[in-house]
């Protein structure tokens, strides 16, 4: 696979360092270009990251000595890479515009914002359930004025513990979807320290997110009509999202209720089976099991299962019969490795292999 220059966008905050763990080896893509915001401009990395690094890992030396740029220097940024990873803390319009601003300076986008994933030919891809969608940028090219400029985003995080769950079992016509969601303080880009509100306590509200919970998931089974994607219509989902006093890891509780009750066994044979294309074409980050079902009455537990394949699995358990819907299980995704960061590197890989950076 041909080499590719990458910049990040947002380098300093916390997914943006979580980018910089996932490129620091990865074999298609050389990290060359931080970026954040002006106040951080013209430092090294190390300097505008001071005491704010969250990882578990140690900062990589490559990244220390590099100095920040001003993300809003879109042609100095777009100058040295061949795309750009973007998770920036900023209002949603003005990230709308950023992206394009870099889209249209013919730097490809790969955002893990949630401004764009209801743009019409934005494509919002999880690539073990919908790679086809990134035919669509041709047309979000045509309407940019660009050649080799697109911006193509991500899920939101939560719905990476539960919707790839659900994927393999459409077959049996999912007709109502109901979704609690557990989720981790890093989603909000804090840790205990900078979170002391949440030890001994449940916050049930995430702004944004149940809307986000309920709707995200009908535009990963849309389809491309023309120039735009067309969410489906079906199924109906209702979420409740609280933020739990938990590092990493969201997880999702399900029940759920089809056309054509499956068996458990037929359910759990379409978990063991289900692989996509990130599996297919052997991506980087792909976990070769995406869903990985556990027996234990207990389990998956976030302490002890988010890590699975490098934090880019699915854990699934308690499968059981319910007595309002068909059925009920349990989900959990790492949500900054396949939830954010670690879910963007794997579409840009899908990019990548498809021919999208060319």
């Amino acid at each position: 696979m041909k080499q590719y220059n990458v910049g990040v966008i947002g380098a300093t905050g916390m997914v943006g360092q979580r980018f910089i763990t996932l490129l620091e080896n990865h074999p298609w893509f050389n990290l060359v270009a931080l970026a954040a915001s002006a106040r951080s401009a013209g430092k090294t990395y190390e300097e505008a990251v001071g005491s704010r690094w969250l990882m578990t890992t140690p900062m990589p030396e490559s990244v220390k000595k590099m100095v920040v740029l001003d993300a809003a220097n879109v042609e100095e940024v777009a100058s040295k890479v061949d795309f750009v990873f973007c998770a920036v803390n900023m209002k949603k319009e003005e990230i709308k515009a950023l992206e394009e601003a870099y889209a249209k300076a013919e730097c490809p986008v790969v955002s893990n914002n949630s401004a764009h994933r209801f743009t019409p030919d934005v494509p919002m891809v999880v690539p073990e359930i919908n790679a086809d969608h990134i035919e669509i940028i041709p047309a979000q090219r045509k309407r940019l004025g660009t050649k080799r400029g697109f911006v193509a985003v991500k899920s939101n995080c939560s719905l990476q513990s539960y919707v790839p769950a659900l994927h393999p079992l459409r077959k049996y016509g999912i007709s109502d979807v109901l979704v609690c969601t557990y989720q981790a303080i890093s989603g909000a880009g804090k840790t205990f320290e900078t979170f002391p509100d949440i030890l001994d306590n449940v916050i049930p509200y995430i702004g944004g997110e149940e809307e986000k919970s309920e709707q995200e998931p009908l535009k990963l089974w849309g389809h491309i009509e023309g120039d735009k994607i067309v969410s489906a219509d079906a199924p109906r989902f209702t979420a409740q999202c609280l933020r739990v006093p938990v590092s990493d890891g969201h997880m999702g509780a399900v029940f759920v209720r089809f056309e054509n009750k499956p068996t458990k066994e037929e359910v759990l044979q379409a978990w063991k089976e289900f692989h996509g294309p990130a599996q297919d074409l052997h991506l980087p980050s792909a976990p070769k099991q995406f869903l990985h079902y556990f027996e234990e009455n207990d389990r998956p537990q976030p302490k002890l299962d988010r890590m699975l394949e490098n934090g880019m699995a699915v854990s699934i358990g308690r499968l059981r019969e319910d007595n309002q819907y068909d059925y009920k299980f349990v989900c959990l995704s790492h949500n900054t490795l396949r939830g954010a960061a670690g879910g963007a590197v794997l579409l840009a890989e899908l990019l990548a292999a498809k021919g999208y950076f060319d």
